[in-house]
């Protein structure tokens, strides 16, 4: 029996929402990056905080070397999901390409907490201690 509160409401944009995310991955795909990160700037304005969103945007900043703007991407995604293994490793990729090795360790140090023998995250641990 279905009680009166206990369905989750409908969202009456979901249709049009779940395609602009397939319009939004397909871009990626198609390494169209500026205009990926147009659709997805104009997606996040209407619906904040969707952590694929926020992680594929993190992505894009990240590819373009632009670690800074993908860090703050990577940290909307994670205030989400704070244990995201692929957001906080992009993350700690991007602060070392800032040079800023101990915020680098802390993100392999998360995930190692949920994942420990990512082969990744052991990798990138390898290569700020040596």
């Amino acid at each position: 029996m279905v009680g009166l509160f206990s369905r989750s409401p409908k969202d009456p944009n979901k249709k049009k929402n779940d395609e602009k995310i397939k319009e939004l991955k397909k871009l990626v795909k198609e390494k169209k990056y500026d205009q990926a990160f147009k659709s997805g700037t104009e997606y996040l304005r209407k619906v904040s905080g969707h952590p694929d969103v926020l992680f594929t945007m993190g992505g894009i900043c990240y590819l373009k070397k632009k670690y800074k703007t993908a860090i703050f991407y990577f940290d909307k995604a994670l205030e989400i999901g704070s244990y995201d293994t692929e957001s906080l490793l992009l993350k700690a990729y991007s602060h070392q390409k800032l040079g800023e090795k101990k915020k680098a360790i802390q993100c392999c140090e998360k995930i190692q907490e949920v994942d420990s023998k990512n082969k990744s995250v052991l990798e990138l641990l390898e290569q700020l201690n040596s």
